[in-house]
This record gives structure tokens, sequence and C-alpha cells, in this order.
């Protein structure tokens, strides 16, 4: 008799246990696997065979309701993510990082707080959005455009006529997300990167939904930097990389200094020190072993001509490796941002709150 054994994940099943439905898992599983929908089904089968998903579930089925419901698509390779299975996911992710700030009690306040009566008025002016206070409500620009579109004086005004002046907490703002790829994000049996992704997502679905003047964008650093497209987020996975925060950095400012926003600033979620620069010349210099003056100093740099542009780094830690905290407090200090440690189960609530919460200041 042949007996075949697998490497036993705590972390995965801990993770598998505490949701609640086979929707929610298929979508941790999804993002876990890199989007590969045909991997994701048949792991979810394996598992149902071993008891860690419940019988009472029928896979089969819930495949069909996944096509019916065009959240994946069946092409010449088998089944794939739809754009609608894409914005499902960040929907669901927004909801359930929002979900435990309400629980600590900061989600509610947070959204109220935006919007109210104790905003500044700023000269500029822009369309209504539902939500907006009435007292800033550009009488004169509204009523012009009723004109314009009706043709009489009729005063015939609609919603779509309103305009209001901004305010200091609802100035724009463009927000780049630092995501770090290295091989660590995925070492030592604890996956960082899924929940990086969710949080890439639930930012977005915020972004979009209630802060649509914004601007957001992904930028991935391991080996290098570079700019994804929302929509690529699922199909994100960790590599066999070195960690280039210097790159990072530099490819997060200089896609904001392209930005017009009000408020620029750059969320990095990491969990590695850096150990690899690029030098102006093109060659890689790295060091893994501690924190190489070399490449701190350089990486330090571009913190310090952030801050000269007015350019806050907000940086999520999820680990607690002494050599991360030493170089992340040195940061912090050259340019005058912020800094969290997050475990990976409470990193979403950390990004979520600080956007909401620091979104009054204007820099």
């Amino acid at each position: 008799m042949k007996f075949t054994y697998y490497k036993w994940d705590e972390e995965l099943f801990r993770r598998l246990r505490s949701l609640s439905d086979l929707m929610a898992i298929f979508q941790y599983l999804l993002l876990r696997l890199g989007g590969n929908v045909e991997a994701t089904l048949r792991l979810m089968r394996s598992l149902q065979d071993k008891g860690v998903i419940s019988d009472e579930y029928d896979i089969d089925e819930f495949e069909k309701q996944l096509k019916d419901s065009r959240i994946v698509n069946a092409t010449r390779e088998g089944l794939s993510l739809s754009p609608a299975g894409e914005r499902l996911l960040r929907k669901e992710a927004f909801e359930q990082m929002f979900d435990k700030l309400r629980a600590s009690g900061k989600g509610d306040h947070l959204m109220q707080r935006e919007g109210g009566a104790s905003d500044e008025p700023l000269p500029e002016t822009r369309k209504y959005m539902f939500g907006d206070n009435p007292r800033h409500i550009d009488y004169t620009s509204s009523l012009f455009n009723s004109i314009t579109r009706s043709a009489d004086l009729g005063l015939d005004m609609v919603e779509d006529d309103l305009e209001v002046f901004e305010s200091e907490r609802s100035s724009s703002c463009a927000t780049v997300l630092l995501i770090d790829i290295s091989h660590s994000m995925i070492l030592y049996g604890e996956d960082r990167i899924t929940p990086a992704k969710q949080v890439a997502m639930a930012l977005t679905e915020l972004i979009l939904t209630k802060y649509r003047r914004d601007d957001l964008t992904v930028v991935l650093f391991g080996d290098d930097a570079k700019e994804i497209k929302i929509s690529d987020l699922p199909y994100v996975t960790a590599g066999p990389y070195h960690t280039n925060t210097q790159a990072g950095l530099r490819l997060g400012r200089q896609i904001l200094m392209g930005k017009k926003h009000v408020n620029r600033q750059i969320f990095m979620v990491t969990d590695g020190k850096p150990s690899m620069i690029t030098r102006p010349n093109g060659e890689i210099y790295k060091n893994p072993m501690g924190l190489d003056p070399r490449i701190v100093n350089r990486t330090l740099d571009e913190a310090v001509i952030c801050r000269k542009k007015k350019i806050t780094i907000t940086t999520f830690m999820v680990t607690d490796d002494p050599y991360l905290q030493d170089f992340v407090e040195r940061l912090t200090e050259l340019n005058r941002g912020r800094a969290y440690f997050s475990s990976v189960d409470n990193l979403g609530s950390f990004v979520l709150w600080d956007f909401v919460a620091n979104r009054k200041k204007k820099y």
C-alpha cells in the first residue's frame, strides 16, 4: 500500500478554519496561488478529501456557480478570473478589513469625520459628491452650470449642476503603494504576500468608491521595481529576489512627481531590511548580511529626497526583524514620515486607518 505525505502548513490551515464560507476560502486560496483558478479548485477538492473543508460543501456545484455568475471564464487554457471576479476580490478585501476597523470602533468614526462641518474650505472647486457638506456648495458656479445645461433662468437645478469648494480634509491625494516581493515574504512558514495583496485591493476599492479624485499606483520591488496595473494584483507572487528598497522608493517618487494632487505619499509594506541597490551606472550591489552601510545610506538618500519633494513615506513592517526596525526608524526620522509594526492579520486595518486618518493633513 502506498501513502502520499504532505507537509503540514499550520498557518494555512489556521486561516482556512477562520473563514466562514466556501467563497471566502476560494478567494483566499486564489490570492495565495497567484490567481490560478484551476489550481485553487484542485486544492479545495484536495483539502476537502483531507477533512479541512467540510463535506457539506459541493465544490462541483460551487464551480458551476462561479461560471454562471461570470466570476470565472472558461478559456482554451482552462478557467481564469474574469474582470467581474477581480472587482469582487477588491470589494471583499475592503469589506473584510473595514469590518475589522468597525469592530475596533475606528471604522465608522473615521468615515464619518470625512467631509464634516469642521472642514476648511479652499478656493478650488469640484463636482458635488454624495455626502459632501452642503455649506461648501459654490452656488455661483452651480447656478451657471444649471443655466448652461437648461438654457433658461428657471433655476431648474439638478445634482449634476452642483459644485463644491475643496476642503483641507477632502483634498485629493496621490498614493504609491510599494509591496515587497522578495523571497522572505513567503519564507519561514508565514505567507505575507497574500495579506499585502489584500491590502492593495482594499485600498483600491476604498479609493474607487469614496475618494474618486484620488490616485493609487501599485509598485512591486524585489531585485528592481516595477509598476503594475490594479487588475494584475491577484496574480502577484513573491520570488527569489533580494530587497531593493532604494529602487522602490525611487520609482515611487518619480511616479508621484508626475501627479498634480495636493497630497502625495508612499505606503511601503515590507518584511526585510534593504539588501540591494542599483548604482548610477546600472551595476548591482547586494549584501544580505546585516545592514550594509552602502546599501542603507543610498536607500536613506531616497527618503531625504522624498521629504524635500514633500512626499511622506509610511512604512508597514510585517515582521519584528531588529535590522528592519533599525533601518525603518532611521528612514522615518529622515523623511518625517510614519511607521507601524503590524501582524499579517492586522495589516489591512493599519493601512486603511492611516490612509483615512491622515488625509486631513496638507503636506
